[in-house]
């Protein structure tokens, strides 16, 4: 590992962490809102990393919302919370267990607005009761339909059903967003050129019912011409 590299771990280490225990201090929704979003903020600087948002007109100001992205990257919840940093809208982010015990992300994630799910779980009851609570509470829901990074060379992998479940049990109207830039990538630039500048696009789409028919992976697809 080159020392840029390792001093680059150790900087993303320490701020992770640090921006994790100043979460678990704040309980009022819009203000873990915007630690996220100086969390996210400050990392992107240092790694110079801008984010270009196409389309911004088509995000509401508030409300709640089941927010759908595609996923690449471990950066991809940052990208959205740039996005969505001029909005009202605080969602909490369906996290897998693994996560949730990282010792990198573990601090971070638990405190800064996250719902569970574990997939060794015979019964998702739990799970979809935690979402129901927090949605009465206020709170968008944030997913990655896919359910795990996209690591093949396909623009999109198939979405699961789970989300939908989410939709339309807590009558969520969906925000769907796409991350046109390829994450993995941007960062594996970052591990290699600690002076390159990169810009992340990430496209809003428009609005759609809860409860529209049809196949809601076809739809995002068309949307954003996702062949």
């Amino acid at each position: 590992m080159t020392l840029h590299k390792i001093k680059l771990a150790i900087y993303s280490l320490f701020l992770t962490n640090f921006f994790g225990f100043k979460l678990k201090r704040v309980k009022e929704p819009l203000k873990k809102k915007s630690l996220r979003v100086d969390y996210a903020k400050t990392l992107f600087n240092r790694l110079k990393v801008s984010v270009e948002v196409k389309n911004k007109e088509k995000l509401p100001l508030d409300g709640q919302y089941l927010l759908l992205s595609n996923h690449r990257g471990i950066i991809d919840p940052l990208v959205v919370e740039i996005a969505l940093k001029d909005t009202n809208i605080y969602g909490l982010w369906i996290s897998k267990k693994e996560l949730y015990n990282s010792p990198f992300f573990g601090v971070f994630v638990r405190n800064a607005g996250a719902i569970l799910l574990d997939r060794e779980k015979s019964q998702m009851g739990g799970f979809f009761s935690d979402i129901k609570s927090n949605v009465k509470m206020g709170s968008s829901i944030f997913i990655f339909p896919e359910g795990t990074r996209n690591k093949s060379d396909k623009p999109l992998i198939e979405f699961k059903d789970g989300f939908r479940i989410i939709a339309l049990k807590n009558r969520l109207p969906i925000i769907p967003v796409y991350i046109r830039t390829r994450t993995d990538k941007v960062l594996s630039n970052i591990l290699e050129d600690k002076n390159i500048a990169q810009t992340i696009t990430i496209e809003i789409g428009d609005k759609i019912s809860y409860n529209k028919k049809g196949n809601l992976e076809e739809i995002y697809k068309k949307q954003f011409n996702i062949k």
